[in-house]
């Protein structure tokens, strides 16, 4: 039971890394291929496209900040918690990535065929930003709260 604590603390230690990337490979792909769509049928504004088909990555920075915050020795004491912390935290920073992925496609889709609400269409995108910032914020502050 020890060692199947000690793997669940080691798995929870680097979800937040890994399942955030992979949110943020998601939602940048998702996002890329809408920002590829839109170079096709505009004459301007690619750049915007592109950028915004970069928002996603966030989650990646987010679990890696988290992955250093939960880093320690790991023991009985502490497994348990760097477990429930890193694997809901990656969970969330996972499924954030790919739905703010989602939001950008649609952000890149309507501004190129109405340019003039480019910067309203960002909107969802940056409130599920702020749902992962909520996550990170609250991981950050738990992790502190662990045995050394």
């Amino acid at each position: 039971m020890e060692n199947l604590m000690l793997m669940l603390g080691w798995a929870g230690l680097y979800a937040p890394m890994a399942l955030g990337s992979l949110g943020s490979i998601l939602g940048c792909s998702l996002a890329g291929q809408a920002a590829c769509g839109a170079l096709v049928e505009t004459d301007t504004g690619h750049g915007r496209y592109i950028g915004i088909s970069a928002m996603p990555s966030s989650q990646s920075i987010f679990g890696i900040v988290v992955m250093f915050s939960l880093n320690r020795e790991l023991s009985i004491a502490n497994a348990p918690g760097i477990a429930a912390i890193g694997l809901l935290c990656g969970a969330a920073l996972l499924v954030s990535g790919i739905y703010q992925g989602r939001c950008c496609a649609a952000a890149i889709n309507v501004s190129r065929i109405k340019p003039e609400i480019f910067g309203l269409s960002l909107a969802p995108a940056a409130i599920v930003e702020g749902f992962a910032v909520f996550v990170f914020i609250f991981a950050l502050v738990l992790s502190g709260s662990l045995p050394a």
